[in-house]
This record gives structure tokens, sequence and C-alpha cells, in this order.
């Protein structure tokens, strides 16, 4: 079968959307790289107006049709990235854009996309009870249905990102790019195998949500769960997609939700940027595998920047426990004056900030005299937290950490 996408359709896709889409920075990570073994080039697809390459596809998929099609407009089912990429772009070229989402999206996404100018309907509980609505309105009232991913003119939008790295950074050797549906795996492995045949693509899933990775290697695996890559949180890939991939992609990867959380924080503590978890997918493939990629010359595109902000403060928080810096210890303490003051003073020997103290003397498997007291700390590292608990079990006290998964 001919390619659905080629070298040419991403070059010509590039030239459209020159000028109306942000041509993001492609950026060595000097930090990232001693700390992964690999030399790492970041592509900074957060800092779209959108804060997501989505934007690419949709603009080149506007673009191209015609001016009955336009004036009619479009209809997509998106709750997420897909949906402002074509909502701002509609916008931009007049072309009336509806949107079908599921009930139970927030609604801050609401918000957003209908502050481009879309019509957002809101439609089932699931994601495909939402797209089923979008293709039934699509036929009833003549829109054209812009699909996520699985649409040629999508893939080569999505392509545009390789062209751009490689251009900036021609030393890369090794693409590691997020796999939802496919659509911007398949647009940059069509462009840089094009480019160099012998570069090195390799995708990334959540574990949660292996569904290209299961197709690929024709095995049945369980697609659910909350993960914190939401953006690649796709049950069926597209058939367009797998082709490509499975032609062009050498591995997939999977990838848990602790390397996923790992990565987001890394990413605002080193490069000061923020990305959704999809977005740090492929560097929690280089922090769980590192050895598939040492040595090697790798670009990571960070794919988007869309984070809800108090799941990112408990991402942030999450890392500080999992590094020592941030601690919850359970003490157990006689029920008497000066019991507290006693084990304070041990957190202050130590210079360990307490951050919160709490009692509990009812529910309890302890004696009616004996209490368990809950300190949360602060400390300055693993080593600095291991110094408080010798000391504390030094002085006679009942120690035990509380953990993260």
């Amino acid at each position: 079968m001919p390619d659905p996408v080629t070298l040419a359709d991403v070059r010509a896709a590039h030239a459209r959307i020159a000028g109306a889409v942000v041509r993001t920075p492609t950026l060595y990570s000097r930090t990232l790289s001693q700390l992964t073994g690999a030399d790492i080039w970041l592509k900074f697809e957060n800092h779209q107006f959108t804060a997501a390459y989505k934007e690419r596809g949709a603009l080149n998929k506007l673009s191209l049709l015609s001016a009955a099609e336009r004036a009619r407009g479009v209809i997509a089912a998106s709750a997420g990235n897909h949906a402002q990429g074509l909502a701002y772009n509609g916008a931009r070229l007049g072309v009336p854009v509806t949107i079908v989402m599921p009930r139970p999206t927030p609604i801050v996404k609401i918000q957003l996309t209908e502050s481009h100018g879309a019509e957002v309907i809101l439609h089932g509980e699931r994601f495909d009870d939402a797209q089923d609505h979008a293709y039934a309105l699509a036929e009833a009232r003549g829109l054209t249905f812009v699909h996520p991913f699985d649409d040629p003119a999508i893939i080569a939008g999505q392509g545009t990102v390789a062209l751009e790295m490689l251009e900036d950074a021609p030393a890369i050797d090794t693409l590691c790019i997020p796999i939802g549906g496919g659509g911007l795996i398949a647009g940059c492995a069509t462009a840089a195998r094009a480019l160099n045949p012998a570069i090195d693509i390799v995708g990334v899933q959540a574990e949660l949500y292996p569904s290209m990775y299961a197709r690929l290697h024709g095995v049945s695996l369980p697609c659910e769960g909350d993960t914190l890559a939401e953006g690649i949180a796709v049950r069926e890939p597209g058939r367009i997609t797998a082709r490509v991939v499975e032609r062009l992609v050498r591995d997939i990867l999977l990838v848990a939700e602790r390397d996923l959380e790992r990565a987001v924080a890394l990413l605002l503590q080193i490069e000061k940027t923020v990305v959704e978890g999809a977005g740090a997918a492929g560097l929690a493939a280089l922090l769980a595998h590192p050895e598939r990629f040492a040595g090697r010359t790798v670009g990571l595109v960070l794919c988007g920047g869309n984070i809800d902000t108090r799941l990112l403060a408990n991402v942030l928080l999450r890392d500080l426990a999992r590094s020592g810096r941030l601690a919850r210890l359970r003490i157990r303490l006689q029920d008497r004056p000066g019991a507290l003051y006693n084990v304070a003073r041990v957190f202050e020997q130590q210079q360990v900030n307490i951050v919160e103290v709490s009692h509990q003397r009812i529910f309890t498997t302890l004696p009616a005299k004996g209490l368990i007291t809950e300190i949360e700390c602060e400390t300055r590292d693993a080593a600095h937290l291991d110094r408080l608990v010798e000391a504390l079990l030094t002085q006679g006290y009942e120690v035990t950490r509380a953990e993260l998964a």
C-alpha cells in the first residue's frame, strides 16, 4: 500500500503553517544529559499558544478545506489539546468549530475551548459517546469531522515537529516520542526516517494505556486507570497511524506513573518549564530505561504543557517526599506533659523543620496512656532524613515512615 503520508506532505504542511504556528526552540539540556547518560535535546512544544503541538495538525487540516467546507464548519470530539488547537485556528481562519465533549469534562477545559469561539456540546459519560455523537452531528449538519490523529493531514502537520528538530539539531540519532493515538509519532517518524534512514524512533506509552504497544505485539492488554499522562490515554490507536508505526518505529516502551511524575518534576526543577504528563513521557522513558539510550543523542518532544495547577502541586510534593526532602514520621509517645517537647528537641538538634503535627489517642491499638504523633517535616535530602530517624531511635522512640507508591 502507498504511504499515507510522505516527507513531501510534511514539507508542504510546514510551508502552510509557517508564521501562524510558533517555531518552538530545540535546546540542549546539559543537566538532563548528565542525569541520563544520553545527550538530550528538548523540543519545547509547550510554548505554542495553546501550549501543545496539536495546533500544527489542526491548522494544516483547516488550511486544506475547500471554501464550501470552511463555510459550513468543522466538528471534533475532544476534551483536551485537540479541541483547543482546532478552536483557536478555526477562529483565526473564520471557520466555525463545534467540539463535542463528555459531560464529566472539567469546566476549565470547556471554558478554554469556548474562549476561542468554539461551540461546545456536552454529550455522554465517556469519550466514545462524545465521538459517536460528533459523527452523527457531522452528517446531520454537513460539517467536516476532524479526527485528532487518524487523518493524513493531521499526521503531516504533526510531522513538522521532527522537521524542525532535525534542522535545529542534526546530530540527533534517536527520537523518543509519546504515543496516544499515534498522530505525532507517525508524522515525526515519516519525516525523520526520510531525512535519515538510520535514525532510531522510539515510542512511549503509559503502562496504564498500552494500546499501540498491544496492537503491534498482537496481545490484549487492559487500557484503564487514572494516569498522569491523560493526553496519551487512548484505548484505541488509529488504523493509519498504526500502519506507519509498525513500519517505522523500532520500539515502544511503557512507563509507570512514578516515572511520569518524576519527569514532570525534573523538567520544572531543571529546565524551568511546565509540562503535562504526556509531555514528560519521553524523559520518563529515559529515566525508566537508561540502558536503551546510553550514549545516544536523543530528541524529546515536550508535546504539551496543559496540566492542572493543583495536580502539578501534588506531583511536586510527592517528588519531594520520594527524594527524602519531605517526610511524615509516625512516632509512639507516652501521653504525659513534655512528651511532644522532648521529641521536638531531637528535630531541633538535627536542624529539621517541622511542618505539621497531629496526635492520635483514640483510634490506636496502643494502651490508654500511649499515643501516636505524626510529624511532617522538611529535610535537606535522604541522608539528612536518615540521620533524624537514627537520632530518634537512639533516644528510644519507635519510628515508622509513611511511604509512597
